[in-house]
């Protein structure tokens, strides 16, 4: 009861920060823009120039989703292991928990800095090479992403490892031959997660000039030319929605439908659904390795420039540019702070309330088979469109009809969050043990009371925890509106790096760390309760 009131005050000082009770939102002058975007849906571009350079930015989205994917599940994979608890026992550091504890401090900084400004950053270095996208989703991710194999690899069990370990089996060859085989399918299936998320970011990424399909949707809003940015959405829906379709189906293959289960990791009673080893899933690992050669080849980053003196050059002047840090800023941080926050909690629950409501219409296992089968494809594709359309441009979108402020970034994020929440929280559904259920039914119990008193209490602990999970994402996101002028921290970061004001700008990312931090710890004791 204490929790959901706190989350009220929350919630009614967030509305009252946004704006909602002091200010006009709306902007009626700017619906017939809307009307002229929604018509030009039935009408788009497909002109055979126009449908070739649609196919180029759909290559070069996907090539750089697969390039920096690999990098940043290498990342994941070494700084996994360095940074679970098991591994640090293994090798007879027993009760010292501190070399696992700093390793995941040092990667919790990069992981609580938005793709976007890593972006940035790297085109003030290396110039508008492909390497700044390439990097800047394989640094963040790679952090986030050894986050989660660090939990996986900790939850996974450990008898086979210890009895290795005791019959004199060096940590790393125990671990090689005992606790990744056991966890590689759950690795696996994460990974197919990340690369939906890094599509996403390349798209997202585009809109700094990294090319590919984000850069032309936003060339052809900018330009009005809606009927040309219909077809580029068109293509983004295509590529997120294929890729989403063929990751699912090799995690059923895999035995692992979930795309990411993070409050209930019980692998000990997680039953196998496939055999070890299945040809489908062999043949699709050397499909995937092929397409990663070609990705590397299409993008044609220049990875020399790592190394390069010029590069060196230019990060020792950054850096020397970089301290002191600005504090004369502190003040103006406060309130953009509290902006960032309330941006973030507001665009949390409309994406939560909103996903909870949709996942049941799009989880197979709901509704009269014919009901389903007429709402079921139409809400996964609203859905996959919501996640689809990068945060900036749903942001754009709606700044035709609502004045500039935090309330359009917010509900941007949304929009953006409820397609992913909604697709997690239907795989929950779909996902859950049917026992408690059938017996409800066996006991007579209507459809009704077997919602209200079994489906609701199995799934909404998991669906509070991808809830929590994403407001740690959304304060991370802020940054990407506030690019296009939704305020927050993000805008004036976005204003400090364009203007090469590094001081400044360390003053704001400290400011945005902290505040992740500090959600990021809320969150995560949240999410430790509902276990």
């Amino acid at each position: 009861m204490t929790k959901c009131l706190l989350f009220v005050v929350l919630l009614v000082w967030s509305l009252h920060v946004a704006g909602v009770f002091q200010q006009d939102l709306i902007n009626a002058g700017g619906w017939n823009l809307v009307v002229r975007f929604l018509l030009a849906a039935f009408s788009p571009e497909l002109s055979w120039e126009f449908l070739l350079l649609t196919w180029d930015a759909t290559l070069k989205t996907f090539a750089y989703a697969m390039c920096g994917t690999f990098l940043s599940v290498f990342i994941g994979f070494v700084g996994g292991i360095l940074s679970c608890e098991v591994w640090w026992r293994s090798v007879s550091l027993r009760g010292f928990p501190v070399p696992w504890l700093v390793v995941r401090a040092i990667l919790a900084i990069p992981r609580a800095i938005h793709e976007l400004v890593w972006g940035l950053f790297f085109l003030n270095i290396f110039g508008l090479d492909p390497l700044v996208a390439v990097l800047a989703i394989a640094v963040p991710f790679g952090a986030i992403t050894a986050k989660v194999f660090s939990e996986i690899l900790d939850e996974t069990p450990r008898a086979p490892l210890l009895a290795l370990l005791n019959s004199g089996v060096s940590p790393l060859k125990a671990f090689t031959y005992s606790l990744i085989p056991q966890a590689f399918p759950n690795l696996l299936s994460y990974s197919f997660y990340r690369f939906e998320c890094s599509i996403r970011s390349a798209a997202v990424l585009g809109i700094i000039g990294a090319g590919g399909l984000g850069y032309q949707i936003l060339l052809s809003l900018q330009s009005l030319r809606y009927q040309q940015m219909w077809t580029f959405l068109f293509a983004l829906l295509f590529l997120s929605g294929s890729t989403d379709f063929l990751s699912g189906w090799l995690r059923q293959r895999l035995g692992v439908p979930s795309r990411l289960d993070l409050n209930f990791l019980h692998l000990k009673q997680r039953q196998k659904l496939v055999q070890e080893r299945d040809p489908v899933v062999a043949c699709s690992l050397v499909g995937a390795l092929i397409l990663l050669i070609f990705s590397f080849w299409y993008v044609k980053a220049d990875f020399t420039k790592l190394w390069s003196p010029r590069t060196a050059q230019l990060l020792t002047e950054v850096f020397q540019n970089l301290f002191p840090p600005d504090i004369s800023l502190l003040n103006q941080m406060f309130t953009l702070s509290a902006q960032t926050l309330a941006m973030s909690v507001l665009a949390t629950t409309g994406a939560g309330s909103g996903g909870i409501l949709l996942s049941f219409f799009a989880a197979r296992k709901m509704g009269v088979k014919s009901f389903r089968s007429l709402v079921l494809p139409l809400t996964r594709f609203l859905l996959l469109f919501a996640r689809a359309v990068p945060e900036p441009i749903w942001a754009l979108i709606l700044l035709f009809v609502m004045f500039p402020g935090i309330l359009p970034g917010a509900i941007a994020l949304a929009i953006h969050n409820l397609g992913i929440l909604g697709r997690l929280m239907a795989e929950v559904i779909e996902n859950l043990d049917d026992r408690p259920l059938r017996s409800l039914q066996a006991n007579g119990a209507s459809h009704s009371q077997i919602f209200l008193y079994g489906t609701i209490p199995l799934t909404f602990p998991r669906f509070l925890a991808y809830i929590l999970y994403r407001w740690e994402v959304c304060v991370r996101a802020t940054v990407i509106v506030g690019f296009v002028g939704a305020g927050g921290l993000g805008r004036l970061l976005t204003e400090q790096l364009s203007s090469f004001d590094y001081k400044g700008l360390l003053t704001t990312l400290i400011v945005l760390i902290v505040l992740t931090f500090f959600v990021d710890m809320i969150s995560t004791m949240m999410r430790q309760s509902l276990r």
